[in-house]
């Protein structure tokens, strides 16, 4: 089955006002820029948006909450964002801060087709409020839900037309986990080939998971922190 799209405009068409996405990258390594910038394009609105980050205030989903596209973020990690601080302390945006293991286990229990699961990671803390919590041998765990999202959109290095993908060193983040865990995987990709060209022992995601696929263009893959060492 051939899963090409044009590009990223027509991969997000029918995402509308409300719609719930998954992100993936990790700071601003592997974002699927193309698609963040058909979605500021088509101005999209109420969106509710999964991701580690929230980018930063020019980049990445920064440019969707500058265009006061996002009403609520679930993120582990949020500290790089000026535009996001202020929507949060202004109550313009709904904010949901988890750990980040949970985040990453809540993608990957979508994916598996699992409703919810049990983990340590918030047991005494706000994370913890109004959510059921279970003693198994002596410890307790707190149930998080799966994730139900609308969209996964993802970024690789290399894919097919049947939608295999490839992922490059840390662009291998949150991607291969929201891959498959999303009703509508989009995935966009430095390097398009024609099915059966991927070597099948390098695969990270199958193509069952991607519905459409498209050859992006014009990658900025900018430098979050950029740490040099001086000339001495």
């Amino acid at each position: 089955m051939n899963k090409v799209v044009t590009n990223a405009d027509e991969a997000i068409k029918d995402i509308q006002d409300g719609a719930v996405l998954m992100l993936g990258g990790f700071g601003l390594c592997g974002l699927p820029e193309n698609c963040i910038a058909a979605l500021v394009r088509k101005n999209v609105k109420g969106l509710t948006c999964i991701s580690n980050n929230a980018g930063v205030d020019d980049f990445g989903i920064g440019l969707m909450l500058k265009q006061r596209q996002v009403k609520k973020m679930i993120s582990s990690y949020v500290g790089e964002n000026a535009e996001f601080e202020r929507q949060l302390l202004t109550g313009e945006l709904e904010v949901e801060l988890i750990p980040q293991g949970t985040l990453a286990t809540r993608c990957m229990a979508a994916g598996y087709g699992m409703p919810a699961i049990f983990t340590p990671a918030g047991i005494g803390t706000e994370v913890a409020v109004g959510k059921e919590v279970r003693n198994f041998n002596g410890k307790d765990y707190l149930m998080e839900m799966a994730f139900n999202a609308d969209f996964a959109i993802v970024k690789a290095w290399k894919g097919d037309a049947a939608g295999n993908l490839i992922y490059r060193s840390t662009a291998r983040n949150f991607n291969p986990v929201m891959a498959m865990a999303g009703k509508i995987t989009i995935a966009e990709v430095e390097e398009l080939v024609p099915t059966g060209e991927l070597d099948p022992n390098y695969i990270h995601t199958p193509g069952i998971y991607v519905h459409r696929i498209f050859q992006g263009k014009d990658y900025e893959k900018r430098i979050e922190k950029r740490t040099v060492r001086s000339a001495e």
